[in-house]
């Protein structure tokens, strides 16, 4: 199948994998926990959209030309992804996180006041995301995989 030989697709696939599973021994360098759940989590440190689009970017460019049309197609749709995830997204989760704290502290008062103990454990627990999106060195940190993985796919190995 002609799909398993388009190098600008799977060098991105490959980033997106690689980002997602090394954000797991970064976590554990700054916190000495092993938290496995971020193999599969938004957010965190580097940007696995941001390896992504940037990998796929610069694959296009090496394929086509920097001078090209397709390469430009992707920058922009690059840049575009990587402004949501450090702006809109980020904003969300902060916003997620405040409408956690505020429905703590109702959820203390509503306890007092009715009968809160009646409810079972994963009524009580329900949260919204918080980590949704990325502060601004998260991704460059991914934008700088992404770019790193296709460069050294294109001077070493094809």
């Amino acid at each position: 199948m002609a799909i398993f030989h388009n190098a600008p697709l799977l060098l991105a696939l490959f980033s997106i994998f690689f980002a997602q599973f090394i954000k797991v021994p970064i976590h554990f360098l700054f916190t000495k926990e092993i938290n496995w759940s971020l193999l599969t989590s938004t957010g965190g440190m580097p940007s696995s959209h941001s390896a992504a689009v940037t990998s796929l970017a610069t694959a296009v460019g090496y394929e086509t030309g920097f001078d090209s049309p397709v390469f430009a197609v992707a920058a922009l749709f690059a840049g575009i992804v990587m402004y949501d995830a450090s702006g809109v997204r980020y904003q969300a989760g902060q916003h997620a996180a405040m409408l956690n704290k505020i429905r703590q502290e109702l959820t203390t008062f509503f306890h007092e006041m009715k009968h809160w103990t009646e409810k079972d454990e994963n009524e009580k627990q329900e949260e919204l995301k918080t980590l949704l999106g990325h502060k601004p060195n998260e991704v460059l940190s991914g934008a700088l995989t992404g770019i790193i993985i296709s460069v050294i796919f294109y001077t070493f190995i094809q």
